[in-house]
């Protein structure tokens, strides 16, 4: 987006609109988490019902975890709570524990959100937008890639025995879990979920870049700056996604505490200790108060 990075690279914050429309988002992201991690067993009967109980209650509780551990360690960084991290904390916790959610214990399910939202995710976005100078508007390639890739490490981690054989209807399973099987037995799980990595980003790679290289030469990979500026609801979508009194950062008149918008757009000051707007300007937002100089 225009305006991500100055002109000496350093990253510039662009706070997103709607924090209401972001939770509603994530919530209805996680209620249909339950159609597929539960949903995924295609049965509720013949003892797979248990299968299915337990992947809800480990997609739950890591998601749970996912989003207390990225709401701590941004309280902790930033000395304030984050929303917005809060609900991709939640969606990196869905995403970590969707491999292995019918094969874990739910101790297990809490320790692989935590690590997801509040490891994975915030380091494997920080790199993309600081390092990598890429603006993931989302940060959707830290909570899909970065925590899908770390869903299938925990996975191999993390299955027990006796999931394994419920879930997959395998008798007497010689390969799970590292962390459970003994010496011999651990290591091939784990290394066939690096390949699988190894093999999904190739795919990708390979299938993706080229697509995305004719899109740019042929200019379609991103609309013009006067478009963007303008608004992409604006200039694609027939129409301003926001209401005419929203709150904007308008100054305050010297000699007043705050100033207000109008329905038209138009800054208006307030009266110190009125409480309210000079003059009738109808339909108002009040700007958080300032001090008076």
């Amino acid at each position: 987006r225009l305006g991500r990075y100055d002109i000496d690279g350093n990253l510039i914050e662009i706070p997103g609109h709607s924090a209401t429309l972001a939770a509603l988002g994530t919530l209805i992201l996680w209620v249909g988490w339950y159609g597929f991690n539960p949903g995924s067993t295609l049965m509720i009967s013949g003892g797979m019902e248990e299968v299915a109980a337990k992947a809800a209650v480990t997609t739950t509780l890591s998601a749970a975890a996912g989003a207390v551990s990225c709401l701590f360690l941004f309280k902790m960084s930033t000395h304030a709570f984050d929303l917005g991290q809060t609900l991709n904390g939640a969606l990196a916790g869905l995403v970590s524990i969707t491999a292995g959610c019918s094969v874990v214990e739910p101790y297990a399910a809490v320790i692989i959100g935590a690590i997801g939202g509040g490891i994975v995710y915030p380091a494997f976005a920080e790199l993309v937008r600081r390092k990598l100078k890429i603006d993931d508007v989302v940060d959707a390639s830290a909570v899909h890639l970065a925590c899908g890739a770390w869903g299938l490490i925990s996975a191999a981690l993390f299955c027990t025995k006796k999931d394994f054989a419920k879930a997959y209807g395998v008798t007497d399973p010689q390969f799970y879990g590292s962390f459970y099987a003994p010496v011999g037995h651990g290591h091939q799980m784990l290394a066939n979920a690096l390949i699988a990595i190894g093999a999904i980003l190739a795919w990708v790679t390979a299938l993706m870049l080229p697509f995305f290289m004719l899109l740019k030469h042929a200019k379609l990979l991103r609309s013009p700056p006067e478009e963007e500026e303008l608004g992409m609801d604006v200039s694609k979508h027939g129409g301003s996604a926001y209401p005419d009194y929203v709150v904007t950062t308008a100054s305050p008149a010297k000699g007043t505490s705050s100033a207000v918008v109008t329905s038209h757009g138009v800054a208006q000051p307030r009266n110190v200790g009125s409480g309210k707007p000079s003059g009738d300007e109808g339909a108002t937002a009040t700007v958080a108060p300032s001090e008076v100089p």
